[in-house]
């Protein structure tokens, strides 16, 4: 046996841990904590301490300690923290080098906004399960704002949003923009363009308060001081749309959402001389904590969102 080999050989010997030792190092460091980390890993809290006391003991040194509630990392764990996620990224290097996503394995927590849900989430899924058969997706859809903090409390890997954003995260992968146009149902009115009098007679159905496109809505609408328009905010874009197409006001959703019920009749755009600003999303995650399939992940939404925008065009 060589020097290199049997160093190799004792370094083994002595060194028994695993990846599974590692990954919950490595969560309970970024989440400050074994509850955290059990949830995100699908186990218990016990099998986390465990797993940390197996691999502090392999390692001979004291990784972080518990005080009322809290974990801190020791010195020398956050020494070993950044080797611990080399060896991680190095795992993920060897699958991808090898081209087998199917051994890919994990749940992959996913944020979307709500007008990802109507317009491309079903074939993003789709597309994923097709790349990563063995990957479990878990989705969560909420306001753009709760997506990105819930990025930031690691509770996410990745979001699907759209601006504007509080913070900055080091994976970012443009999806695209996205227009909005004026709809309602045919039979609400025999116009085809949105003058004063409709914007005076009829709700203007609108996201919820306190979101981009509510607060563009109201300051333009505090403009036309000869109108006195009345503001019907929800929570739900689809909401919205369901109430468009009852007759039951005017919306402003993107062109993407309502392009269907456009072509086939059951809503009518109205031309005005004013939209709110289009859409801009975002696919973003922490590429220096996330493993390698949140960036092939985010790649692929870019390509699915881009492929079935050509086909609404197109339909148009």
């Amino acid at each position: 046996m060589s020097l290199w080999g049997e160093i190799t050989f004792r370094l083994a010997s002595a060194m028994q841990f695993n990846l599974k030792q590692l990954e919950a190092f490595v969560w309970v460091a970024d989440l400050q904590s074994f509850r955290g980390a059990a949830e995100r890993l699908n186990t218990t809290q016990p099998n986390i301490s465990a797993r940390i006391a197996k691999l502090e003991e392999a390692l001979g040194a004291e990784l972080m300690t518990r005080d009322a509630g809290a974990v801190r990392l020791t010195a020398k764990g956050q020494e070993l923290l950044a080797h611990a996620r080399r060896v991680l990224d190095a795992t993920d290097g060897l699958a991808a080098a090898a081209d087998q996503k199917a051994l890919t394995t994990g749940t992959l927590r996913l944020g979307v906004t709500e007008m990802i849900v109507h317009t491309w989430l079903r074939a993003y899924l789709r597309a994923l399960n097709h790349k990563f058969p063995r990957l479990t997706v878990e989705v969560t859809v909420d306001f753009s704002v709760h997506l990105e903090k819930a990025l930031a409390d690691r509770t996410l890997d990745l979001a699907l949003q759209n601006e504007p954003f509080a913070r900055a995260f080091s994976g970012v992968v443009e999806i695209g923009a996205y227009p909005l146009v004026w709809v309602a149902a045919p039979g609400l009115t025999a116009e085809r363009a949105l003058s004063d009098r409709l914007l005076s007679h009829h709700a203007i159905l609108t996201h919820a308060r306190d979101t981009r496109l509510y607060d563009e809505i109201a300051a333009h609408l505090a403009t036309r001081h000869q109108i006195t328009p009345r503001l019907v905010p929800s929570t739900n874009l689809a909401l919205c749309q369901t109430m468009a197409l009852d007759g039951l006001g005017i919306t402003a959703l993107p062109e993407a959402m309502v392009a269907e019920d456009v072509a086939e009749g059951r809503l009518v755009t109205l031309a005005y001389p004013w939209t709110p600003e289009p859409l801009h999303f975002f696919a973003r995650y922490d590429a220096d904590r996330t493993p390698r399939v949140v960036a092939d992940a985010a790649a692929l939404a870019a390509e699915v969102a881009q492929a079935k925008d050509h086909k609404i065009q197109s339909n148009i």
